[in-house]
């Protein structure tokens, strides 16, 4: 891989930013957009709650097991005829999916969708920071960042509004006309490269990071229902996981040509921009996860406008991408990372208070808060992690480093949900704990007409407002749980570099200069 070449010397650039940007759009779009949907698929293919969840399962651990092997695959196939066949392949599974007639059906087609899309995103972000100098690497960022950071966010909304208006089918059916466009925008302005034909791939590598990876999805997706670590299942899982984990790190470091070359490791930015971005996507997921059931199971709000509601999310954060890429070339991005870090904050400590009757206004500019912090830190993050790492490592670091975003989207989904249920539980028992016939606010004439605990269904109304008031707390405790993952990452920016100093241990990183 060479560094990007001089302005003038790169054809068709805007054309290539506005394929590759459709390409990313269609991915991240894909990551939420089918959520919504789900209730309507699952009557349409006979399916079970739990089953119909292996339509998300699917498709999570298809792309995350792809998601490695990019850089391998666009080396040796060529970047543009393995970015052709993505697209087509990711569109032609979507266009699958949309006609799916069974649950198996809808299962294979995901997986297929997953294995072609997982590699749009690196492979987007990797052709960007080709195609523009270094000294616009932030505003190409910000572009790219519009695509992965908005897509998730905006996806719920689109997904309502095509399944209220349309039918969930169209979920998927959109993905075509934006396939077409794209394979053909990149086939005309997109020149290509030859591929190297000379480089050996690291199946066992390869193979022992897969199952890391697939084993680790199962087990945070299956958790839940299973009671976590009772379970023989979840057991099992998380030690495939770590065993394989093992073997692959030991492998990695003693393999002659190893599937993932440590020498990356040793620049400090790229490290430290991994750990980042994990908890990045922590934040942006996990939070999506939450806010959604608390508009519509607390709050009452139809799927539509609670999507609306999110939406200045996603303008919070183009706002953001737009003025750092205006930015980023005047201003240190280690303090726009952490203005970001402390917006992120200032967004869950407010969320942290919410209850049932917080008003639409506060919803938004919160929203908008969160959005611009995602902004502020995606962009220069996406920026620094990459100024100092050696152009050879390039396409395979943008997939370790999607690969981290949607692990860490992937956990906190996961851990988030598990903390909501468990709290809840506990709060509803401290909670009920108060409730005796010694209990003189009961006996207000008021209150005792609606909880009246001698009829059974004062016991049922009371039983439920208990859940109510626990699962309020519980929100509460998980938005603060995200507040002070976000704020311990402050120390971590401080020991980046800034993204004109070469990293002194990597040698090759000298190239970008």
């Amino acid at each position: 891989m060479t560094t990007a070449a001089p302005e003038a010397a790169v054809p068709h650039r805007a054309a290539i930013t506005v394929c590759v940007m459709l390409a990313t759009i269609m991915q991240a779009l894909d990551t939420t957009i089918a959520n919504v949907a789900l209730p309507y698929m699952q009557g349409s293919l006979s399916a079970t709650q739990d089953q119909i969840n292996w339509v998300l399962t699917s498709y999570i651990v298809a792309a995350a097991i792809m998601t490695p092997p990019t850089g391998w695959l666009a080396a040796r196939f060529g970047r543009k005829n393995y970015f052709l066949a993505c697209v087509a392949g990711f569109t032609t599974a979507s266009v699958l999916c949309g006609i799916a007639a069974s649950l198996e059906q809808m299962v294979l087609f995901r997986l297929l969708q997953g294995v072609c899309g997982a590699a749009l995103v690196p492979l987007s972000q990797s052709v960007l920071l080709d195609i523009y100098p270094r000294e616009r690497h932030g505003s190409a960022m910000a572009i790219w960042g519009v695509g992965v950071m908005v897509g998730p966010i905006l996806g719920p909304t689109l997904g309502g509004w095509l399944t209220e208006y349309y039918n969930w089918r169209w979920v998927f059916y959109i993905n075509l006309p934006v396939g077409i466009l794209t394979f053909l925008g990149l086939s005309h302005f997109f020149s290509a490269a030859a591929p190297q034909r000379d480089g050996g791939f690291d199946w066992f590598g390869f193979a022992m990071l897969s199952v890391a990876i697939g084993a680790l999805q199962m087990m945070l997706d299956r958790g839940q229902n299973l009671d976590w670590f009772s379970s023989t299942e979840v057991v099992a899982e998380a030690v495939l996981c770590g065993l394989a984990f093992y073997m692959f790190l030991v492998h990695m470091f003693t393999a002659k040509k190893p599937f993932i070359e440590p020498a990356m490791f040793i620049d400090r930015n790229f490290t430290i921009g991994l750990l980042l971005i994990f908890v990045v996507g922590v934040i942006l997921l996990g939070s999506l996860a939450l806010l959604t059931p608390y508009l519509q199971n607390l709050m009452d709000y139809p799927v539509l406008t609670a999507g609306l509601v999110l939406a200045p999310r996603g303008v919070g954060t183009m706002v953001a991408m737009m003025l750092v890429g205006r930015l980023i070339t005047r201003i240190d991005a280690r303090l726009m990372i952490a203005l970001g870090i402390c917006l992120l904050g200032l967004s869950l400590y407010e969320m942290a208070g919410y209850t049932p009757d917080v008003s639409q206004f506060n919803l938004v500019w919160v929203g908008i808060v969160q959005g611009l912090g995602l902004g502020f830190v995606f962009v220069p993050l996406s920026t620094v992690t990459f100024a100092t790492l050696a152009p050879l490592f390039r396409v395979q670091g943008t997939s370790l480093f999607s690969l981290m975003r949607n692990i860490g989207s992937s956990i906190g989904i996961s851990l988030m949900i598990y903390f909501l249920s468990y709290n809840g539980q506990i709060l509803h028992a401290e909670l009920g704990a108060h409730i005796t016939p010694f209990n003189d606010l009961l006996r207000q004439p008021g209150i005792a007409s609606i909880w009246n605990m001698a009829t059974v269904g004062g016991r049922a109304a009371l039983d439920a407002e208990i859940n109510r008031q626990g699962s309020i707390i519980a929100y509460a405790n998980d938005f603060r749980l995200m507040m002070y993952l976000v704020l311990v990452t402050l120390p971590l920016v401080a020991l980046l570099r800034r993204s004109g100093a070469p990293s002194g241990g990597h040698a090759a990183a000298a190239a970008l200069d």
